[in-house]
């Protein structure tokens, strides 16, 4: 694929929502907004690879409300030998890549000693999860290994923590874990020098669990035996996988035990995030573009974090499986433009309390993965990752842009004044990137009213005044913006011939100005927040002929000049010369 050299220097995130003609600043009236950096001290850091994206076992017959969005993006169907896929995954290098999900824990796998014919998944509704039980064939695991190596990902597998247990009639599974089926695997795995960065035990079976759920002592014990298991199989080996659990959904109660029970025995705690509900929900934009719903997604990561932190347990916080809206997503929504305004902000929320990864449902695969399912090709949300070397590539290009080194977060006040009066001090947060020599930091940033500015950080909203309604395309009477990246921002009227300036928001900084600095202006086609396809710098970022990933190209400006912003855009700021002491 195309090159992308991260420079070094400050980055800035902006992301912008624009709720149709409506409140009380007029269309065409520019606000001005200051952002403050408190660029001091840190007040957290993730991981040097953030972003991480999962891969299911969903067979093609797995449908939610009469679309089956799977097709062959199993584990065992997978495309391996696809070249966008190859180069979509080399371009994170490396990306953390999670195996497992909801059937994991009905997987079995297939060993030396044993090598009869496993058996695949069956659709059969009387089954728990609409599914017979399936199997992992060696040549397969072989072949999986063979794919993570060339492209340079980070592997975690989900282990079946259900292997042994007896399911009783309160949907509750009790009975000590039977490791030896994982074992083989983990032998054979480690024989054939395959690296394994971290080894997962359960999916969805904290708490109450998802389908059937296991109580926090014998969970606790289960872990440790993990813990044991992968200390004497790796006994030779001087790097060890990290030991992870529980993958499920956040009750306070039950991690503040498991953490409790598990220490010296878990390296990673794991969480799993679908707070917009089922993708059935025909209102599911509304929800996304409701910062009320989006600061809501705050409580889980702060509570988690303050669980953690008045432990014991030196254990970290993932977010293990992350698609926001459950059963496959929804299609035109969470695989489209929109989806970034969702994903962004729980990646800023989660840097913020001090979440150390974050996985994507899904890599390929339903309604929300990274990657279109047929053709392979990036949906948006993969280049809001890869722009800033960080985590934000939409899909694959917004998460591309956000990948490559472990964020420090900052904090920000930003202010907007209008002919109105003054909008409230806010105080949002921003999470700066910093590798050995440079600095970068991002700003999530909300248009919310007719060309009136709210600046949000990926994780913490600024505003509480909500529109009713939306509208999906500007349109009538709303501004249609139009960025001419000759440096100006302008917007245009349908059915008038005036132009006029759009909103602007402008970052001071002393250090910065008379310098330049690099912009990444990421908006949907035809301004349709619906759309698949990304334009940067008002180009189509598309696959080429050969496979590649397009390469990123910033438009450059003087940094004395505002940062100007149109509605439902995302924006990266690229500031080389800024000094910020908190990313050093």
């Amino acid at each position: 694929m195309g090159s992308f050299v991260l420079p070094m220097g400050w980055w800035v995130l902006v992301c912008v929502l624009w709720f149709g003609c409506i409140g009380d600043v007029k269309a065409g009236e520019t606000v001005e907004g200051i952002v403050f950096v408190d660029g001091k001290t840190p007040i957290a850091k993730t991981d040097e690879d953030f972003i991480c994206a999962t891969l299911d076992w969903w067979p093609p017959e797995k449908c939610d409300y009469g679309t089956c969005s799977w097709g062959h993006a199993s584990l065992l169907n997978l495309d391996l030998k696809n070249s966008v896929f190859l180069n979509a995954v080399k371009a994170f290098s490396p990306l953390k890549i999670r195996l497992g999900g909801t059937l994991q824990d009905k997987v079995i796998y297939q060993t030396e000693d044993k090598p009869e014919p496993c058996i695949p998944f069956a659709k059969n509704s009387s089954q728990m999860f609409g599914f017979t039980g399936g199997c992992l064939p060696l040549v397969r695991w072989d072949e999986l290994n063979s794919f993570f190596n060339q492209s340079g990902a980070l592997v975690i597998f989900g282990l079946n923590a259900l292997k042994g247990k007896a399911i009783q009639p309160n949907n509750t599974a009790t009975g000590p874990w039977d490791s030896s089926n994982a074992a083989s695997l983990i032998r054979y795995t480690v024989k054939r020098g395959y690296n394994i960065y971290a080894w997962e035990l359960g999916n969805e079976l904290s708490g109450t669990g998802i389908g059937v759920g296991i109580d926090v002592n014998t969970y606790a014990s289960d872990t440790i035996v993990l813990h044991d298991l992968i200390y004497d199989i790796y006994k030779e080996v001087n790097a060890k996988p990290q030991i992870i659990a529980p993958g499920g959904f956040f009750d306070p109660g039950w991690f503040q035990q498991f953490l409790a029970k598990t220490v010296g025995s878990l390296n990673v705690i794991t969480h799993h995030i679908y707070n917009l509900g089922p993708g059935s929900d025909e209102h599911l934009i509304d929800r996304i573009l409701n910062p009320t719903v989006l600061d809501n997604g705050g409580d889980v990561f702060r509570n988690l974090h303050n669980v953690i932190r008045t432990s014991a347990n030196s254990a970290t916080a993932w977010v293990g499986e992350a698609g926001g809206a459950y059963n496959s997503g929804r299609n035109g929504v969470t695989n489209a433009f929109v989806f970034s305004f969702w994903y962004l902000d729980q990646l800023g929320l989660a840097s913020t309390y001090d979440t150390k990864t974050y996985c994507r449902q899904t890599l390929i695969g339903g309604n929300y993965g990274l990657l279109n399912t047929t053709t392979f090709a990036p949906n948006p949300d993969y280049y809001r990752l890869s722009n800033t070397g960080y985590f934000l590539l939409t899909v694959f290009p917004f998460a591309l842009l956000l990948h490559k080194f472990p964020l420090r977060v900052i904090d920000i006040t930003a202010m907007f004044k209008a002919s109105l009066g003054s909008f409230p001090e806010v105080r949002p947060k921003c999470s700066s990137v910093a590798p050995v020599n440079g600095k970068k930091c991002f700003v999530n940033q909300l248009f919310r009213e007719s060309n009136a500015p709210c600046i949000r950080s990926l994780r913490k909203a600024i505003s509480r005044r909500h529109p009713t309604s939306h509208k999906h395309r500007w349109e009538h009477d709303c501004p249609c913006p139009k960025v001419d990246f000759n440096r100006s921002l302008t917007s245009l009227r349908k059915h008038r011939h005036h132009r006029h300036r759009s909103t602007a928001t402008p970052l001071h900084n002393k250090q910065v100005s008379g310098k330049v600095r690099e912009e990444y202006h990421l908006t949907p086609t035809d301004g349709n927040i619906q759309s698949r396809t990304v334009l940067l710098n008002g180009k189509a970022l598309t696959v080429d002929s050969s496979g590649l990933i397009p390469v990123l190209e910033p438009v450059r400006v003087n940094s004395s000049e505002p940062i100007r912003v149109a509605p439902y855009s995302v924006v990266f700021v690229h500031m080389p010369n800024a000094a910020v002491p908190a990313c050093r």
